[in-house]
């Protein structure tokens, strides 16, 4: 399975670092790409856990692969998260706190596919008009700022 899986096989449920990179997709209108997990029904931005070996870009470039059929060109640092705002528990019961780097990428190429073992719907949306079931991590709220500073200064 991954990195991950193999940690929790010997560490259970409790809390680890879990580094891993994200990217938000944004197209010709302005607009973010979010998919609708399946683990939980929350709407987010694709991203995931790094794997042995591999580069905060690397793991970006194929969470979004993976996740939405799409290849991302040129990737632009948006923010680090860590620290405790970051804290998440999984509907499994699995805790982590994360410790990522979060992209921005207007260049992408491919057709869009959903990745249906972690999301059953993905769609673009305005930045103000976001769907109301997305993650209720604190640090959230700071990322979609971020993307909305980001998206009036471009």
């Amino acid at each position: 399975m991954g990195y991950i899986s193999d940690l929790r096989k010997t560490l259970g449920s409790r809390p680890l670092i879990m580094a891993g990179a994200g990217v938000i997709l944004v197209n010709e209108k302005n607009e973010i790409l979010l998919g609708r997990r399946t683990d939980n029904g929350y709407w987010d931005y694709p991203a995931g856990s790094m794997e042995i070996g591999e580069s905060f870009e690397e793991c970006a470039r194929r969470e979004v692969l993976e996740e939405t059929g799409l290849t991302c060109g040129k990737l632009e640092f948006l923010m680090d998260l860590s620290g405790e705002d970051s804290f998440y528990e999984y509907p499994n019961g699995d805790q982590v706190y994360l410790a990522c780097i979060l992209y921005i990428c207007r260049d992408f190429t491919g057709e869009m596919k959903v990745q249906e073992e972690e999301v059953y719907e993905q769609r673009f949306f305005p930045i103000d008009a976001l769907p109301e079931s997305t993650p209720p991590l604190k640090i959230k709220a700071r990322i979609f700022e971020k993307v909305r500073e980001y998206l009036r200064n471009s």
